[in-house]
């Protein structure tokens, strides 16, 4: 099982706009590629960084399925998001291996 964590902070102005985009378009689009299993939506309680910072995760069942995410569809989604809140935000994104 994979993990694709993309954490993101945000301008505190425009906060309840991105929630309402990520909530109802962005992660809907995500999993309507059948690529991930599950996710879920994080605020960070204790983030050090100014603005505010969420964590989206994405569950895989394998790694396969996380690349050909991305190459299939990572940079469009990245760029929609690029284009709605430009220059309000950074984010950057980590994949992890679940170990049993």
């Amino acid at each position: 099982m994979v993990l694709y964590n993309i954490t993101i902070i945000i301008e505190e102005n425009i906060q309840e706009s991105w929630l309402s985009w990520v909530k109802n378009e962005h992660i809907p689009a995500i999993m309507s590629t059948e690529l991930f299993l599950s996710n879920k939506l994080l605020r960070v309680l204790d983030s050090p960084n100014e603005g505010i910072t969420y964590c989206l995760q994405f569950i895989a069942d394998d790694f396969t399925k996380y690349t050909n995410y991305i190459k299939i569809f990572g940079q469009a989604d990245a760029l929609k998001q690029q284009q709605r809140f430009e220059n309000k935000f950074v984010s950057f994104s980590t994949v992890m291996e679940y170990i049993n």
